[in-house]
């Protein structure tokens, strides 16, 4: 009993000077944090925005620097071996004449619901049989744009162990085929892998890549529990706790979803109030997000949301995108 206690004291103490080190040291010029957002044209399409017009002013007006899009495989190759590169050929030359640097997803798992965005004509494939596809259309990813003077980190996959959306379960060994075959066509270019902050240890994630990405969302809706609120269950420290025990430098991690949209329940957007989309993203949610995200002390946040502030403009409510645009002042 006396060796167990003991025990306890120490990793108390222990607790305790890392949480004072993490004060002191790593949140002390949490301001600093760079703020890039993430782009869907789809979803954007979806909410009723231009594509064009929508990109632009998340450059020119809002002044994000760092921005990440997805080389989404249904999109592409509607076709097989047929690719449409039109649009992500688009946004990648408009970033590159802004001087703005693109973390580009490319997998079968890239951001936006359902997650897993595989072409029609590789449904009927067995699990097995959809591995050489995807390989051939990462490799004309890759090969595209590995030149490209935007091109800054190749994300593989999105949230590859997280059990959400409609996907079919990837192993470690799969990812990691993944990861090196990227690497391989293109070592001039890190890679980033990515996991739930919320729902994970990043025990098979953190070290994937050359660099690491989590999630970071506070209020969230099931219908088990209705909306839920992280903010007592995890504190910045978490994240910095999480790094820590997976060996990974802080300097090496960014926030690459930071909630800055509703989570709502299990119904269209536009056919969700304005008042039920607040109930978890008000504006000052938004502000305490930001701010928190900043005292994980990682370097970088990409902004989760972009194409909702858009859609709010168009509803005649501009205080979320006033509040961005000081964000990223020169």
């Amino acid at each position: 009993m006396p060796i167990l206690k003991k025990i306890w004291s120490i990793i108390f103490v222990l607790a305790i000077l890392f949480a004072i080190w993490c004060v002191v040291v790593k949140f002390s010029n949490y301001k600093n944090m760079i703020y890039g957002v993430s782009f869907n044209p789809e979803y954007g399409n979806y909410l009723g925005l231009d594509t064009k017009k929508s990109f632009l002013k998340i450059v020119d007006n809002w002044n994000f620097k760092y921005i990440r899009l997805s080389a989404q495989w249904d999109l592409i190759e509607k076709e097989k071996g047929k690719y449409d590169w039109t649009e992500l050929d688009w946004l990648m030359n408009e970033a590159a004449k802004k001087n703005v640097k693109i973390v580009l997803a490319v997998g079968n798992k890239t951001p936006r619901w359902p997650e897993c965005h595989p072409p029609a004509w590789i449904i009927k494939n067995s699990y097995a049989g959809r591995r050489e596809p995807l390989f051939a259309f990462m490799a004309s990813v890759v090969n595209r744009y590995k030149k490209h003077p935007a091109l800054e980190i190749w994300q593989v996959e999105n949230e590859p162990f997280v059990n959400f959306g409609d996907c079919l379960p990837l192993s470690q060994k799969e990812l990691m085929e993944e990861v090196n075959f990227v690497k391989g066509l293109d070592p001039n270019h890190k890679t980033l892998v990515t996991d739930s902050g919320e729902l994970s240890f990043w025990f098979n994630s953190a070290k994937a890549g050359d660099l690491f990405g989590t999630t970071l969302y506070r209020v969230v809706w099931n219908k088990y529990f209705g909306y839920f609120n992280y903010d007592w269950l995890m504190p910045p420290l978490t994240y910095i706790a999480k790094l820590w025990l997976n060996g990974r430098h802080i300097d090496t991690a960014y926030v690459m979803e930071l909630q800055g949209e509703p989570w709502i329940p299990d119904r269209p957007l536009t056919d969700t109030s304005l008042n039920e989309q607040f109930k978890s993203m008000s504006l000052q949610r938004f502000k305490d997000n930001v701010d928190f995200a900043a005292r994980t002390g990682m370097p970088r946040a990409y902004l989760w949301g972009a194409e909702w502030w858009l859609w709010l403009e168009n509803q005649n409510v501009h205080n979320f995108s006033d509040y961005i645009k000081t964000l990223n002042k020169e």
